[in-house]
């Protein structure tokens, strides 16, 4: 998980990054992988699948409130992963070591605060 995450949604993003980023251990070169690197291997579908989980994180980030310099930043990263995923072979290899997932869940994770509990909100202030 990033440093800093405290936020509940960012905990599940997380959870969602790294089951499409680095779910499994390949066992003789020890490099993680995930759906996002799997599914990518299927011509034709595989990468527009590994579309949908990224296109939440992102919207899950815009949704959190983040600055539209992050979201763009974010898109980029999907864009890149999808326009370089779509590559025979070189995208497949590409997607192994990009890991867009993880990299906008570390994005967000800089820019969205924990949230405040209610009973900490609506506690009067502390006049000194």
């Amino acid at each position: 998980m990033p440093e800093g995450i405290a936020h509940p949604e960012l905990e599940r993003l997380d959870r969602l990054a790294r089951a499409m980023d680095r779910a499994v251990r390949l066992p003789v070169i020890g490099v993680r992988v995930g759906w996002d690197s799997l599914l990518g291997l299927i011509p034709g579908i595989g990468d527009v699948l590994t579309l949908g989980p990224a296109a939440y994180i992102v919207l899950k980030g815009h949704q959190m409130g983040v600055p539209a310099h992050v979201t763009l930043r974010m898109l980029g990263n999907v864009g890149l992963d999808a326009l370089i995923g779509s590559i025979p072979l070189v995208g497949d290899l590409f997607d192994i070591g990009w890991k867009a997932n993880t990299r906008n869940v570390a994005l967000l994770s800089k820019h969205v605060s924990p949230p405040v509990p209610d009973d900490v909100a609506d506690a009067p202030p502390i006049i000194l």
